[in-house]
């Protein structure tokens, strides 16, 4: 499973890159930068989760800019390559308890949690998708299975 969602975590990033470097040619990109926004915080804020850690107060959509999205996307990258990393293979079905923002508490596997963290992604990315073609720009292909052809991943 580890070297799942290592792959899983590779796409998204490679994604969300791709998605990023469209932003200067979209007519009204304050839609897309507030979406982009919340998926980078929603990792931050499972990623402290999954770590047992208390809540950062990052909030769920913040005030980010566009400027500050390649350096969160590496960083998000990093810490959760690192965690992911660190986990042994029957860690994964671990049930962790967590609160969600509003405080109420509720228990998952570890291996679900991160099927949701990156479902998520794809989700808003899709939504962002949207409004790209209302400005006129032709999306890159970001299917998973794409993704993988070319990253020459044959497993």
């Amino acid at each position: 499973m580890k070297s799942y969602f290592l792959r899983l975590l590779d796409y998204d990033r490679y994604t969300n890159n791709q998605i990023i470097e469209l932003l200067p040619g979209c007519d009204n990109p304050e839609k897309i930068v507030k979406i982009i926004a919340h998926m980078l915080a929603a990792q931050q804020v499972w990623l402290t989760r999954l770590k047992k850690l208390p809540p950062t107060g990052v909030p769920i959509w913040p005030d980010w800019t566009a400027e500050r999205f390649e350096a969160l996307t590496a960083e998000n990258h990093k810490e959760f390559s690192t965690y992911i990393n660190s986990l042994q293979e029957d860690d994964f079905e671990q049930t962790i308890a967590y609160q969600d923002s509003k405080g109420n508490p509720f228990e998952n596997k570890l291996s679900d949690i991160l099927c949701h963290v990156f479902n998520h992604g794809t989700h808003h990315r899709a939504q962002i998708g949207q409004y790209l073609k209302q400005s006129g720009i032709d999306l890159p292909v970001t299917d998973y299975i794409f993704y993988l052809r070319s990253a020459n991943f044959s497993q």
